[in-house]
């Protein structure tokens, strides 16, 4: 029975583990280090080269190609149109009144339903620069062009 691949075995397990939990992507390289060690080791390898190529081969993984494939895993993330809609502005076409719980606003072409940010009643046709969005109503306060009028 060959033990150094049974510990090199139960290191990678570790490995793996320490990986599962933590997610970043730092141990993955460790246990494929340790996956070419047990192969080292089945193959009679001695125990000074089962450790230097462990050591080689994670080190070399992990400088190589932890960002690449950090970038593939962790993309970018993408505004969504709805995000796109924060910043936006909108012309009033419902009065806004908090209290009432009404109020429309037409914001590219589309219709939202409308919460004033500042609570504040906002008339017809002023314009507005959406503050938020919660769920299907934005929330939005007076746009400084129309502040100014």
């Amino acid at each position: 029975m060959n033990w150094e691949a049974i510990y090199w075995l139960i290191a990678m397990l570790v490995f793996l583990f320490a990986e599962g939990i933590t997610v970043t992507l730092v141990s993955i390289w460790f246990a494929i280090g340790a996956l070419t060690a047990i192969v080292t080791a089945l193959l009679g390898g001695p125990l000074w080269l089962q450790v230097l190529l462990f050591l080689v081969v994670s080190i070399l993984l992990l400088a190589s190609l932890r960002g690449i494939v950090r970038k593939y895993i962790n993309p970018r993330l993408i505004h969504t149109n709805v995000d796109s809609v924060v910043g936006s502005i909108g012309i009033v076409t419902v009065p806004v009144n908090n209290v009432a719980a009404l109020g429309q606003v037409r914001i590219s072409g589309m219709d939202w339903s409308a919460r004033s940010t500042t609570g504040m009643p906002l008339p017809e046709g002023v314009q507005v620069r959406v503050d938020r969005i919660e769920g299907v109503k934005v929330f939005v306060s007076l746009a400084e062009e129309s502040a100014v009028k």
